[in-house]
């Protein structure tokens, strides 16, 4: 060991100053490539415990962890906390139980502890605290969401005043992740908020970012399409359902790509009500009938005698009461029948709510049929078209009709209706992109599994480049030095190792005067020898 060192203190003497400096940065850039190394290695595997917490939940957990003396890590201004990974469930456990992270808000558990002696309204604002306070964690775990606050208005409860047209209302305020909430998103909110309300619907929920706008106000749903937004969002709707219903069939059957459907719907927006009201005299029916009846029946006496005073005195009238004849008598019967009918009415009222299709047509592009290079052909043969016949261009338009539900009308078309064309279709821009899409892809894998390598691989290429500088340097040539006096021997013996012979006397003697370049004029009398 003592030798090594003496010879690379020997060799660091006979270098030159570029070729010191050189192997000093070197050097250095070796040493703290592997002292970095060594730091990297010796640090604990941190792994997330939350994130996107607000402030007043990191101060709890932070305070925790220091009370506990846990090593932690914070990140993203103290809305991330970072544990040892082995620790992670375990701190998570903990917290749970002591309720932190509350997550922006009172929930439920403001009822785990009895209260007694509290009024009905703070019962019911610690319910709607409560509400408010889960709502928004629930809100929180979606994609997107960095944080939500929710807002609930229910009408006051009155036993005797009571108003029907009043509802409950909610606002929900979202702190967003990235620039914008998809569309689905802001439906999921809405519908969330909605079901967890008695008596809310999804058009009393608005639902507003950080940036002041409001997402929910083109998703308001209109019964009348009464506004343009409605009506397009509607036939937008509509339009692209049947797109992929159609797609959804043919896809399988042609494949992936080799298919483009386009529909167009014309919608009707006017909303009408129709009154109708027929009469069918043929038929009627007796609805009721009054049958009268009258029977009557009179008697008349007729006296017959002698007229004068003789016929009116009493002996007279005894005399003429003996010549009367017998009375007569007289009946009658009336009978009356009145009947009603009832004439058979149709009264019958149609309301049309907008929204009613008129008509539907298609645009269908077919990517157009190759047949494959058989096997064993050229390299540079290439797939030759097969058109489709006019009989399979026309079933695969009929499929796209039955999918639709259309059926033409009188001096109309199928080719009106749907047009479908067999056209080739430009797959290398398509192509170009999914290459550079995977490309790209697996640069990144690449770059996530070579960043934990890196610096290992940086020390060592560090290390065999430190190993090459200093195989590639070589001492300086330095002549055999004699004594400042030299004598008679000694000029004999240099002119022997000019000549080429070399005694073990005067090697000797070169050792004991200058042990540094002994091996240099060695190794350089060698090689004269050798081209000699």
């Amino acid at each position: 060991m003592k030798d090594f060192g003496q010879s690379l203190l020997g060799l660091w003497k006979h270098l030159g100053l570029n070729q010191r400096v050189s192997l000093g940065v070197a050097f250095v850039a070796v040493i703290g490539a592997l002292t970095a190394l060594v730091i990297w290695s010796r640090q604990p595997d941190m792994q997330l415990l939350y994130g996107r917490l607000s402030e007043k939940d990191s101060a709890a957990i932070i305070s925790q962890l220091q009370a506990q003396g846990i090593q932690h890590k914070i990140a993203n201004g103290g809305s991330t906390v970072y544990v040892q990974s082995d620790a992670v469930y375990k701190l998570r456990m903990d917290l749970a139980a002591k309720g932190i992270p509350t997550g922006e808000g009172v929930g439920f558990e403001i009822f785990d502890k009895g209260q007694f002696g509290l009024s009905d309204f703070v019962q019911r604002t610690n319910y709607l605290r409560a509400l408010q306070g889960e709502l928004a964690r629930t809100i929180n775990q979606l994609e997107g969401v960095r944080s939500a606050r929710v807002m609930i208005v229910q009408p006051e409860n009155r036993l005797l005043l009571t108003d029907s047209g009043v509802k409950p209302t909610a606002s929900v305020f979202v702190e967003l992740s990235k620039s914008r909430l998809e569309t689905e998103a802001v439906n999921a909110i809405r519908n969330l908020v909605a079901n967890a309300v008695q008596g809310l619907t999804t058009d009393m929920v608005a639902v507003v970012d950080h940036k002041g706008r409001v997402l929910s106000e083109e998703l308001k749903q209109d019964p009348l399409l009464s506004s343009a937004s409605s009506q397009m969002r509607y036939k937008q709707q509509l339009e692209e359902y049947l797109s992929k219903k159609v797609e959804g069939m043919l896809i399988p059957v042609l494949g992936a790509g080799q298919v483009v459907v386009r529909v167009s719907a014309e919608i009707d927006n006017e909303s009408t009500t129709q009154t109708q009201e027929r009469y069918d005299p043929d038929g009627q029916v007796v609805r009721n009938q009054t049958v009268t009846e009258d029977t009557s029946n009179s008697t008349e006496a007729k006296a017959q005698g002698a007229t004068g005073v003789s016929a009116n005195t009493p002996g007279g009238a005894a005399a003429g009461a003996e010549n009367a004849t017998p009375s007569s008598s007289t009946e009658t019967n009336r009978k009356t029948q009145t009947t009603a009918y009832e004439i058979n009415r149709t009264l019958t009222n149609v309301v049309r709510n907008p929204g009613a299709v008129r008509n539907i047509s298609a645009a269908v592009f077919v990517a157009q049929r190759f047949t494959p290079v058989p096997a064993g052909a050229a390299a540079d043969a290439r797939p030759t078209a097969n058109p489709r016949t006019p009989e399979e261009i026309t079933a695969l338009r009929q499929i796209v009709m039955n999918a639709l539900g259309v059926r033409p009308a009188a001096g109309q078309t199928p080719e009106s209706l749907v047009s479908l064309q067999e056209v080739p279709f430009n797959v290398e821009m398509v192509s170009d992109k999914i290459a550079s899409i995977q490309s790209e892809t697996r640069i990144q894998s690449w770059m996530e599994v070579g960043r934990g390598y890196f610096a290992v691989g940086l020390a060592l290429v560090l290390f065999l480049m430190f190993l090459k500088m200093l195989k590639k340097q070589k001492p300086e040539a330095v002549p055999v030095e004699l004594l400042s006096a030299p004598s008679e021997s000694q000029q004999r013996g240099s002119m022997q190792i000019n000549t080429g012979s070399l005694t073990p006397e005067m090697l000797n003697e070169l050792i004991k005067q200058k042990p540094d370049n002994v091996s240099t004029a060695l190794r350089e009398w060698v090689n004269i020898k050798k081209a000699t």
